[in-house]
C-alpha cells in the first residue's frame, strides 16, 4: 500500500502509551495517534476513546520519509474536522550522512547579529 498524507485508513490498536495509541496500518507499517489527535478537545486519558485491538478509521496526518514514521488522526475523521491537506511533503528531521555540527549556525551569525542590531536601531 503506497501511503499518502491526508489519506484515510483502517487499522488495529496494537499497543496504548499516555502519550499516544500504536496502530497497524499495514501488515508491517504502524502508525500513531497522539494523545491530542484522539479526540476535538482536551483529553486526560487516551484510554477513555481507544483500546487495545480496537479497529479504528484515522487520517494520515504526516509521514517521515527518513524514518519511516506515520502520525495519524482521528480528530480528522470527526465530522467537523477541517481537512488534512493533501499534499506530500517531505520531513527529515535527522540525517545519519551528514555531520554538520553547529557549522550552519556559525556560517550564518554574523548577518544574525547585524540584522538584530539593524533592527534595535529602527525600532
Amino acid at each position: 500500500m503506497d501511503l499518502k498524507i491526508g489519506m484515510q485508513v483502517h487499522g488495529r490498536v496494537t499497543g496504548i502509551q499516555p502519550y499516544g495509541a500504536f496502530v497497524e496500518i499495514t501488515p508491517h507499517k504502524q502508525g500513531l495517534i497522539h494523545i491530542s489527535e484522539c479526540h476535538e478537545g482536551y483529553v486526560k486519558d487516551i484510554h477513555d476513546y481507544l483500546k487495545v485491538n480496537q479497529e479504528v478509521d484515522a487520517v494520515i496526518l504526516d509521514i517521515d520519509e527518513y524514518t519511516g514514521k506515520v502520525s495519524l488522526s482521528l480528530r480528522e475523521t470527526e465530522t467537523n474536522a477541517k481537512p488534512v491537506k493533501k499534499n506530500h511533503r517531505k520531513v527529515y528531521w535527522t540525517n545519519h550522512t551528514l555531520h554538520l555540527g553547529f557549522q550552519p549556525i556559525a556560517e550564518r551569525r554574523e548577518g544574525w547579529r547585524k540584522e538584530a542590531l539593524r533592527n534595535l536601531k529602527n525600532q
